[in-house]
């Protein structure tokens, strides 16, 4: 069971009533919950490697905490961030890593 997320309303509400609406219910709501096409846990791998991918390292944290709490082990995260170094850039690789430790450990 996915938990409901309130981040865009908590962060938006006031300010774009409309886009935290489609962030709780649709995005994380509607597309996250359909479990059984893709389970929370995959949802988090693709979803931390496109933003790694991207360089959006403050969305990739906050996805690297859900995908610890769904489920992805640390081994699997350090595997997907070392798959993508050579995709998605060194750089990013070694950032990505330097918040993977802060969420799992050392």
């Amino acid at each position: 069971m996915v938990k409901k997320q309130t981040a865009g309303r908590d962060n938006l509400g006031d300010f774009a009533p409309k886009f935290a609406e489609l962030n709780d219910d649709v995005l994380f709501g509607e597309v996250w919950s359909r479990q059984k096409a893709l389970s929370a846990r995959d949802r988090s791998m693709i979803t931390c490697a496109s933003l790694m991918s991207q360089g959006l390292f403050p969305q990739l944290e906050a996805h690297m905490k859900m995908a610890k709490q769904n489920g992805v082990t640390k081994t699997e995260m350090v595997e997907l961030i070392t798959q993508l170094a050579f995709y998605a850039g060194w750089p990013k690789a070694w950032s990505a890593f330097s918040l993977a430790k802060k969420i799992y450990g050392k």
